[in-house]
């Protein structure tokens, strides 16, 4: 089990190489992050975001992976919608990116760390019928 210059883990097996690429990884626990209540998107912080505006990339948007034989750290950046509790929504994160890396790719996930980078308020909607209604008194 080795990790190349290109950040590709490679196992060697009887039958041949197995090979995930950590933007594999990246993608797979940005997926499992952003379905979990309350994760309004994920944040790559100054630099994710120079680098997705120049890559054009933005299915690994907020995720940074590490894997060295068959181990995987995973960080993950997110921004939470108000009103949901933060400390409840991180553990739902990692449960669920552990959870859904080790069984797409059968890599040990040791940590996910998780990071609330800012908060998204919904909205304001715009009440056209009170409009209408102050426009007929005057």
């Amino acid at each position: 089990m080795t990790e190349n210059e290109n950040n590709i883990f490679e196992e060697k097996l009887n039958g041949g190489n197995i090979k995930i690429a950590d933007e594999v990884v990246a993608t797979i626990a940005s997926m499992a992050a952003s379905g979990i209540a309350g994760v309004s998107g994920m944040r790559g912080g100054v630099v994710g975001d120079i680098a997705e505006k120049l890559t054009k990339k933005q299915s690994t948007k907020g995720i940074k992976v590490e894997i060295n034989d068959n181990i995987a750290v995973i960080d993950v950046f997110f921004v939470v919608e108000y009103g949901y509790l933060i400390h409840e929504v991180c553990k739902n994160i990692q449960e669920a990116v552990k959870a859904t890396v080790e069984t797409m790719t059968g890599l040990e996930v040791t940590a996910v760390n998780v990071s609330a980078q800012g908060v998204s308020f919904p909205a304001p909607e715009k009440n056209e019928g009170l409009q209408e209604e102050v426009e007929d008194k005057e």
